[in-house]
């Protein structure tokens, strides 16, 4: 009974989602919207080739997600999901209510191990347990009120694909990148990884982006983010305390 009352809560949700307005979501409207593309994306490409490159990710991100479940209690109860593919149009991400995708082409490329792929996850957790497309929403109805009378799944495809709509929320979009490299690390350190080695991603990052040196009005660049990193991780090793102490 309690699997059928889940259920049918779900597919509430996401009719309340694809019909009706979208003022005001709520992140469990953004989750089980979450839950829809994901799946849909899980069919899309060729999920789990590689049943130990798939086992290492698993593996990294369930320390993770442990430490997400102490620090953010509320995702304690979320239905988390790790996948792999070798799409090489995807590099990680971490969907509202922890679905993740991770590319094994993109870890390889970029020659990452397991203390740079955890930072790599970590980022892309953050983005979810922070809330951040439920934030991208309220910002985007703030902007442009006129979104509360279309429906919600309107607004979320407008801000990834609306030019201007984008243009308005490109502060809060760079904010957000900076708060996930941040409280990314931060999340992957008290899991258990040394700092310095955490920030060692961005630096592969840099040596593999096209534009390294070049900020654009939502996001900042590799070379900024890889400061940035390696500056937190010399004030976690300065004032260093055991994680979970």
């Amino acid at each position: 009974m309690a699997t059928i009352a889940t259920l049918s809560r779900m597919a509430a949700l996401l009719l309340a989602a694809a019909c009706c307005h979208a003022a005001e979501p709520t992140q469990d409207e953004v989750m089980a919207r979450a839950a829809a593309i994901y799946a849909d994306r899980l069919g899309e490409f060729v999920i789990d080739r590689d049943p130990r490159f798939t086992a290492r990710v698993r593996g990294v991100a369930d320390v993770l997600i442990a430490q997400a479940r102490r620090d953010y209690p509320e995702t304690a109860g979320w239905a988390w999901e790790v996948h792999t593919t070798d799409d090489a149009r995807q590099n990680a991400d971490c969907m509202a209510g922890g679905k993740i995708l991770v590319s094994q082409q993109y870890v390889e490329r970029l020659g990452l191990g397991d203390a740079e792929l955890a930072m790599l996850l970590a980022h892309e957790i953050e983005h979810a347990a922070l809330h951040h497309n439920l934030l991208e929403y309220q910002a985007a109805l703030r902007l442009e009120p006129a979104w509360a009378q279309r429906p919600f799944a309107e607004l979320e495809y407008a801000v990834d694909n609306n030019a201007g709509l984008m243009a308005k929320l490109a502060s809060l979009n760079y904010a957000q990148e900076e708060e996930a490299d941040r409280e990314g690390l931060r999340l992957a350190w008290r899991a258990g990884w040394p700092a310095a080695q955490l920030a060692g991603y961005f630096r592969k990052m840099v040596r593999a982006s096209d534009w390294p040196h070049g900020s654009k009005p939502d996001y900042p660049s590799p070379s900024q983010r890889r400061r940035d990193a390696q500056a937190l991780a010399v004030l976690l090793q300065k004032n260093y305390v055991q994680p979970g102490d």
